[in-house]
Formats: C-alpha cells, sequence, structure tokens
C-alpha cells in the first residue's frame, strides 16, 4: 500500500449511450434498447454514485450529422436527463454540456439554476463553442463562426450567464406569508449588460442556487480553449494520449492562472481514458480487439475526414493519411484535429490503425489491462503532475462502469488515492470549492 498522498483523485464518468466505443451498441454485452430508456441512464448515475465518483457528465451536439446509419447518437438533451436523474440520487455531481454559439444566456441560465435547485447544488456547465457544420445550419448559418469568434461570443455568454446567477442574493428569497412577502426586492438585481453580441435587462426569474453558480467545467485545448479555461474553468476535460504531453498541457494550464488571480487548486485537470478491463491482460487486449473489429470503416473514415478536415473518400486504409493542412486552417475542433494529426505522425499509423485507435474515444487514450493495472497506470499520471484526477470513459455501458467502480475504485480507495465516502453534498464541494458568494452586498428589507 502506498502512503497516503497529499491529495485525492478526482473521478468523473463520462457517461455516452451504451458505451463510448462507436461500437459499443453492436457488441453482444450491451443492450442496444437502453439507448432510449431513462432508467438505463440513471442506472449508471448509481452505480458512479456507488463508487463515491466526483460526478457524471454527458456531452452534447445539436445535428445528427452523416454519422446516424452506423453510429448511434446523442438521443437526449441533457439538462433534461440529468434532471430525471437527480431524483433517483442524492450525492453524485450532474455536468451537462451546453453551446455558448447556439443558445441565449437567459434560457441556459435559468435551465442551470433550476437544475441546481432539483439536484440541491449538483449541477455543472461544460461550456462548449460548437464545431461542426452540421449544427451551424441548424440555426440559420450557412458555416462555422471563425475559432476566434466563438470564443470571443463565449467570453461575453458566461459575463452574462453569471450575472444572471448573481442576480438574485442568497437570502433574497423571504416567503413569509404572515407578512405576505416573497422575495426581498432589494436583493433581486438587474444585470443591465449592453455588450457586442447580448442585451440583457435580467434579473434571472430563478433564485438563486444551493452552489451560488453551477461548476464551470471547459473541454477545449487550443490556445483560445486554453485561456478561455485559465479565466473562468474549475474543470478541465481534456485529451492526452502519453504522459509526457499530459505533464506538458497540465502546467502550460496552471501557468496560466496567476494573470486571472487564479491559483492551481481552483482548477482540476482530468485527462480521458478509455479502461478495457479483464482477469488477464491478454483478455483485456482481446476485448479491445472485439470492439474495434465492429467498426464501420465507412463510418470511420467519414468521421476521420471531418476531424482533419479533408475528404479521405477512396484513400487507401492500409496507407498513411496524405499530407494534412496546417492547423490555422481548421476552423472546427482545433485540438482535436492537433491530437489526430500529433497520433498519426508520431505512432507512424495506416489509416486503418489510426480509425481502430480512434473509435475508442474519439482521441482520448484507450487501457486494457487488470484494475490493478489501470489503477497502477492512474496513480503514475497522478503522482507525475499530468493530473488532478480522471474523466472515465468505459467502452460499454453499463458493464465497463461495473467493472470501474467495483474493481478498480477500490484499489486507489486502499492506496489513499480517493475517498471511501463523500465528504460534501454539492458538486463544488466534491471538487474542493466553497459556494461562489453573490457580487451584491445589499442591507436587507425592513418590515
Amino acid at each position: 500500500m502506498t502512503a497516503q498522498p497529499a491529495r485525492q483523485m478526482h473521478l468523473n464518468a463520462f457517461l455516452m449511450g451504451v458505451g463510448h466505443h462507436e461500437a459499443a451498441w453492436r457488441h453482444p454485452s450491451t443492450d442496444e434498447r437502453r439507448l432510449l430508456d431513462v432508467r438505463h441512464y440513471q442506472e449508471l448515475a448509481r452505480i458512479a454514485e456507488r463508487g463515491k465518483l466526483d460526478s457524471i457528465f454527458f456531452a452534447d451536439n445539436v445535428a445528427v450529422g452523416p454519422r446516424v446509419q452506423r453510429h448511434a447518437i446523442a438521443t437526449f438533451e441533457p439538462v433534461t436527463l440529468l434532471s430525471a436523474i437527480a431524483v433517483v440520487t442524492e450525492k453524485i455531481g450532474l455536468i451537462s454540456t451546453a453551446s455558448t454559439s447556439y443558445n441565449e444566456p437567459y434560457n441556459l441560465a435559468r435551465e442551470f439554476a433550476s437544475l441546481d435547485h432539483i439536484s440541491n447544488g449538483r449541477a455543472g456547465w461544460n461550456i462548449v463553442t460548437s464545431g461542426t457544420e452540421a449544427e451551424a445550419r441548424n440555426f440559420g448559418h450557412e458555416s462555422i463562426p471563425e475559432h476566434a469568434r466563438r470564443y470571443e461570443r463565449a467570453g461575453e455568454f458566461l459575463d452574462v450567464v453569471t450575472a444572471l446567477w448573481d442576480s438574485w442574493e442568497s437570502d433574497a428569497l423571504v416567503l413569509d406569508p404572515v407578512e405576505g412577502v416573497f422575495a426581498d426586492p432589494t436583493r433581486v438585481h438587474d444585470i443591465d449588460h449592453v455588450g457586442e453580441r447580448f442585451r440583457v435587462h435580467g434579473p434571472l426569474n430563478t433564485p438563486r442556487g444551493p452552489q451560488g453558480r453551477p461548476l464551470l467545467v471547459q473541454a477545449g485545448s487550443s490556445e483560445s480553449g486554453k485561456e478561455f479555461a485559465a479565466r473562468h474553468a474549475e474543470a478541465v476535460f481534456t485529451a492526452q494520449r502519453s504522459i509526457e504531453e499530459a505533464v506538458q498541457f497540465y502546467w502550460d494550464l496552471k501557468g496560466r492562472l496567476e494573470r486571472h488571480g487564479r491559483t492551481p487548486d481552483q482548477v482540476a485537470v482530468l485527462p480521458g481514458v478509455v479502461p478495457y478491463l479483464a482477469e488477464t491482460e491478454s483478455a483485456a487486449i482481446a476485448l479491445e480487439r472485439e470492439f474495434t473489429d465492429l467498426i464501420s470503416p465507412d463510418h470511420a473514415l467519414g468521421q476521420l475526414s471531418r476531424m482533419v478536415g479533408i475528404d479521405l473518400t477512396g484513400h487507401p486504409l492500409d496507407e498513411p493519411l496524405p499530407p494534412l493542412p496546417d492547423e490555422s486552417e481548421i476552423e472546427g475542433a482545433k485540438s482535436r484535429f492537433t491530437l489526430v494529426k500529433s497520433l498519426a505522425q508520431g505512432e507512424e499509423l495506416t489509416v486503418r490503425e489510426l480509425i481502430g485507435k480512434l473509435g475508442g474515444g474519439r482521441g482520448h487514450r484507450s487501457f486494457a489491462g487488470t484494475p490493478e493495472q489501470l489503477a497502477d497506470n492512474l496513480e503514475q499520471w497522478f503522482v507525475a503532475g499530468a493530473a488532478d484526477g480522471f474523466n472515465i470513459m468505459p467502452p460499454s455501458l453499463p458493464g465497463g462502469l461495473d467493472l470501474f467502480v467495483d474493481h478498480v475504485v477500490p484499489i486507489l480507495q486502499d492506496r489513499g488515492l480517493f475517498r471511501r465516502e463523500y465528504t460534501a453534498d454539492t458538486l463544488r464541494g466534491h471538487y474542493g470549492l466553497d459556494p461562489v458568494p453573490t457580487r451584491h452586498r445589499t442591507e436587507a428589507l425592513t418590515r
């Protein structure tokens, strides 16, 4: 058993349909009919809560896109889904993705404030700017807005949302039936935001949530994304495939915080990992191969084309990628493009090998081994300063999450690397953060 560390890991379960592998719905260990069954997602949340995980997380994409024939899409709007999950769980944090490009600040602020109340303080927002043309066309745009402009909009969007969350002070709600006072109007504030993109009067029509504001999460690794995270994020979901790359990203991000008046312990960095677990390493490798063999090459080639910004139709599967454009020419998901390019060139992969590696987690690293081996690996990354914890992305669900919770988490607990019981009731508390105080200070209503 290792010595008790000065800090413990954060663990988030990234949930997607019946598994993160793109062919999970075809694998005999899953039931594809559960994709539209809310009880399936409630069960996953309860499994994660049984393991004392910090949070669960749902990604989102507001378009079907060209992959519907071969790949199971995200079928539910995640804030709605998490509201259904909130009522069957007690402690687990609930993080939803929502785009700043295709929402309005007022509605989104209200949705997350509502989720925070429904869950008694367990809401988190994964902030994305969206980078696909299919999404843009669903909201009246012919093409994706320029990358830098998307982040400029995101910055103002977040300023408006946080002002709306602050528009009710914590004790503004009076609820005094004798005096007939619902709320103290001196503690409910207009925000009067007038900016380049938004004009919002306020206040929000949902009182301040238990956390003050939900946990703010971000997942971009481009320069714009890292700067946005350094200014705003409290948890960062990221994708690095080697410990060396992860250490570099970790300290690059942490080093940006000081100029925003923040300290390293205010942001948790959580790389993703797709775990294939079995009793022996050889059995785990064979399990990963089972999933890889179910990938539909035509679908995977189309996905890869969109990631790298060139049409690979007809390109031989057993040859390397053709020359790729420079990152400056990419307006979509820049960080994912850089990851795929680095993976293909660094490991000298053929296209067939590349789509196999991307099938499990779209660029997040995969690990095939025993629970003990995975625990060793996670500890190595954690101790080396590559991560504050991990975004666990089971290739199949619920089985992959069950295995992680029942066989990996106890090892981490025995080593003092992860909690045995929850020590907080809110998502911010799980991440070691205090409730956010309002920006307003006023005298109470005199009656």
